[in-house]
This record gives structure tokens, C-alpha cells and sequence, in this order.
């Protein structure tokens, strides 16, 4: 982090990303009140970001309620297009989905959560679908213990105790002990298979990418329906299809 005593830190540009933030999980609208609440701020600091948002193009405002506009998506797109496993990944995931049938993903982590910089959608796997940009809950998703596998039982640890561990369906694991085993599992099989703990009905089995050096920078994962597919054939049947896509993708890092 950088030395705030030194002047290398910009508490208002750190106000201004917290407000864009808060309008994630479908936030069309909020008003002033609501984003000064949402990011703890008071009303005048929190008009004086959106204000500023709103004069670069990034915010719109009808006289009641902000809302994003267009413009912000530039900054998703500035990831997105600079991000040389993102731009490998797409073309890959698109062909073993058309040859599963399947859907998939790749995601990186990010705090407590897994965000998805590539997708697939099958519509007959999932009943919700997945965008660039999404975000799983690290605790209970397939790729989210992948990604917690890299890392150390006291760093795993420490985000799961700031995930907030909500019972998404009646199979979702938030035991943070019984989480810690499914991460070690992971991380001896090379793969981690979540069933029905994020959505009822979805399988979803998880495998690591990992650079030149060895360093896991995301992990990959295909879904299914569980009333079309049994959970042993997620390793027998999906586990090598995404596993080829995995390594076609890491032979492309390497190039």
C-alpha cells in the first residue's frame, strides 16, 4: 500500500471507486443519501464524487437518482483489452463449450471474491448466466477454492473470515474448517468439484491455470445440470475436456 504520509495516496480518487462499487449486484439507481450511507461518506462528499462522475461522463443524475452511464464501462473494457489471458482464454472456453455442450468460465480472484474475465453460456446449463465481470463467492464456488488453493491455510483462512458465508442453498458449505478442507482437497486433486452449493440444480468442476512460473493466476470451470449429469461424471467425463482447455491455454501463456 502506498505511504499516505508521504502524500502517495489519493483519498479522493479511493471515495470515488468505492461509489462506483456500490452499484454492483443490479444497483440500476441509488440516491445521494443511499451511496453516502452505502460508503460511508457524508452527503457533501459524497455529492462532490458523484458531481465529478457525473461531469466526466461515467454518472447520470434525473434530479432524484444516479445511476451509471455508459461511459463507465470503459474501465472494465481497459482490463479486459490489456489482459493477455483474458483475450487467450475466450476462443478456447467457446470451443470445448460447443464440444461439451457445457458452459464455462475462467475467473480471477479478487478479495472475497472470484471475477469471471471469460464465459461461455449453454442455455440448457444454467438457469442464470454468467457475465464478464460477475462475481462468485469465493467460499462456495468451484473457482473460488480453486483460486484459495494457491494460497496458504492462514491466507485462505483470513478471507473466509471476511466473506460474509450466506446459505445460498440448503447444500452451500460455510463451515470456514469444513471450507479449509475442501481448499486442501483442491489443492492435492488438481481440481475441486462443487455440487449444488451455489445454485440448486448446477454441478461445477474447477481446475487451475497457472503462468511460466508456476504461479496460479486464475482458475477454469465447466457446469452442468445436475439432473443431466451425475456428479462422478464431472471427473470422467468433463474433468479431461477442461483440462485439455487448460493446458491449450497455458501452452498459448508460454508462447
Amino acid at each position: 500500500m502506498p505511504d499516505r504520509s508521504k502524500g502517495e495516496y489519493m483519498a479522493g480518487l479511493e471515495k470515488g471507486l468505492a461509489i462506483i462499487e456500490t452499484f454492483e449486484n443490479a444497483r440500476e439507481r441509488l440516491s445521494l443519501t443511499e451511496v453516502a450511507k452505502a460508503v460511508d461518506l457524508t452527503r457533501a462528499s459524497a455529492r462532490r464524487c458523484l458531481r465529478t462522475l457525473e461531469h466526466l461522463g461515467y454518472a447520470s443524475y434525473d434530479g432524484k437518482y444516479y445511476r451509471m452511464a455508459p461511459r463507465i464501462l470503459r474501465l472494465g473494457h481497459a482490463y479486459m483489452s490489456s489482459n493477455i489471458l483474458a483475450k487467450i482464454v475466450q476462443p478456447v472456453i467457446e470451443a470445448t463449450s460447443e464440444g461439451t455442450g457445457e458452459s464455462m468460465a475462467v475467473a480471477v480472484l479478487d478479495g472475497t471474491s472470484a471475477v469471471v474475465i471469460a464465459r461461455t453460456s449453454v442455455r440448457k446449463s444454467l438457469s442464470s448466466g454468467l457475465a464478464a465481470g460477475s462475481r462468485l463467492p469465493v467460499y462456495c464456488s468451484a473457482t473460488g477454492r480453486m483460486l484459495l488453493s494457491s494460497l496458504s491455510d492462514s491466507e485462505a483462512k483470513a478471507i473466509l473470515n471476511r466473506c460474509v458465508r450466506s446459505q445460498l442453498t440448503p447444500r452451500t458449505k460455510t463451515d470456514p474448517k469444513e471450507i479449509l478442507r475442501e481448499i486442501a482437497a483442491a489443492r492435492a486433486k488438481g481440481h475441486t468439484i462443487n455440487d449444488q452449493e451455489v445454485e440448486v440444480g448446477l454441478r461445477t468442476i474447477a481446475v487451475p491455470i497457472h503462468d511460466q512460473s508456476g504461479k496460479m493466476v486464475a482458475a477454469m470451470s465447466i457446469s452442468a445440470q445436475a439432473s443431466r449429469v451425475p456428479l462422478k461424471s464431472l471427473v470422467s467425463t468433463l474433468l479431461p475436456e477442461i483440462s485439455a482447455a487448460r493446458n491449450r491455454v497455458m501452452s498459448l501463456l508460454q508462447a
